[in-house]
């Protein structure tokens, strides 16, 4: 399905981010990528969803060279894209913003069951302006739900635990668990072990480079145990045993 031929990447002032990266992912399972901070995870998923472009090498969605696409016509092919850091929008209430990124129009049990996932209640937030009276946590949890409600073949979440408390994110887990059972594809940016441990496969990423990639359960053993693999890289070790 999306195919990555060589990406390399690099900041403004010349520091590589990406190295000659390639992969494949299929048409459907749960893949995690994870990797020390600053090794080029955030990166490479912007550059899947059309935020950013590589300075070199090709990816093809289905064979299709979609490189120079931009983010608008990668969302059109069926690519989702949750932030990081979302995005506000003042003027704009919750209610409209998932009417917009549904497909299918939305009625209250559809509102109420799509922020249920992300730990929200539907009647404290549904007419709620999506602007800055909303916590960090909060717009996360609103962004990932409209994730949610387009329901596209890929789906990007960078770092989706970010700024999530404990119950919320048990129901997150929850809700990648059933997108992972309908079929469709998730990439998830994550160094999060509970994510870790539902993902189908787990890709390591170290300063630009793939270093591992493979079944999710024997990755996370080695992440777990690095006792048992030494040639896994330091920074992931350091990241995960603190």
């Amino acid at each position: 399905m999306l195919e990555l031929r060589n990406i390399s990447w690099s900041t403004p002032d010349g520091r590589r981010v990406l190295d000659d990266v390639s992969l494949a992912i299929g048409e459907s399972g749960l893949v995690a990528i994870t990797g020390p901070n600053g090794g080029g995870k955030t990166t490479l998923a912007k550059i899947i969803a059309g935020i950013d472009k590589p300075e070199s090498g090709r990816i093809l969605l289905d064979g299709c060279d979609i490189t120079d696409f931009d983010v608008t016509e990668r969302a059109r092919k069926g690519i989702s894209y949750a932030f990081q850091q979302p995005v506000r929008f003042k003027g704009l209430t919750v209610r409209d913003l998932l009417g917009i990124a549904s497909p299918e129009p939305l009625d209250e049990a559809g509102l109420c069951r799509l922020l249920s996932k992300v730990g929200l209640c539907a009647k404290d937030y549904v007419d709620r302006d999506v602007d800055a009276s909303l916590s960090g946590g909060e717009i996360k949890r609103i962004e990932i739900a409209t994730v949610l409600a387009r329901g596209t073949r890929l789906s990007i979440f960078d770092e989706p635990e970010a700024g999530i408390d404990l119950w919320s994110f048990s129901g997150l887990i929850d809700a990648f668990s059933e997108m992972k059972a309908s079929g469709g594809t998730e990439i998830i940016i994550s160094h999060q072990e509970r994510i870790l441990s539902i993902a189908d496969r787990i890709i390591v990423i170290e300063n630009g480079h793939v270093v591992e990639d493979g079944n999710g359960h024997d990755v996370l053993g080695h992440i777990l145990h690095p006792q048992r693999c030494p040639s896994c890289p330091a920074g992931l070790k350091e990241a995960f045993h603190e």
